[in-house]
């Protein structure tokens, strides 16, 4: 079977990336315009900086270039998921419990086509967020985009 650039990705710079002291929060690689980007999001509890991805991006690079996952030219981008993170695998939603998050939706679920507010639980399946209204459920597949939002503590 056959690993996606992603999956050899991690394999090969994980331990190198939290040797450092950060962690993977997410490994993509496609098509921006006309160039191929292969961008590696780290995280550390207390947050990053340029100088955090710059560190990675050089610690990396030549194991990329020894391992050589993807054929051809791409860009490699190190950067941090930011306040308001996309949340796409079980391993972000539970990092995420108790945050703030906002879900849209494919289509109106029980007469709402987002939802905003507490992250309670989620795997796999579904995610519970409690808002103004109470506690909903909403099944994974429902769900378009789940992103944490900053907000302001007054």
């Amino acid at each position: 079977m056959k690993r996606s650039v992603s999956e050899t990705v991690r394999a090969a710079i994980e331990p190198t990336v939290t040797e450092l002291g950060y962690s993977i929060w997410d490994i993509t690689f496609g098509k921006v315009g006309a160039d191929y980007h292969l961008e590696i999001t780290i995280d550390k509890e207390s947050g990053i900086d340029i100088n955090d991805c710059e560190r990675v991006h050089r610690a990396i690079d030549p194991i990329l270039d020894e391992v050589d996952p993807i054929e051809g030219f791409y860009y490699l981008d190190v950067s941090s998921p930011g306040l308001e993170r996309e949340l796409r695998t079980p391993e972000h939603i539970a990092a995420s419990v108790g945050a703030v998050v906002e879900a849209k939706l494919f289509a109106a679920y029980e007469g709402r086509k987002s939802v905003l507010g507490e992250l309670i639980a989620g795997d796999g399946e579904s995610v519970t967020i409690k808002d103004e209204i109470g506690e909903i459920r909403i099944p994974s597949d429902k769900i378009s985009r789940l992103n944490t939002v900053y907000a302001e503590e007054s």
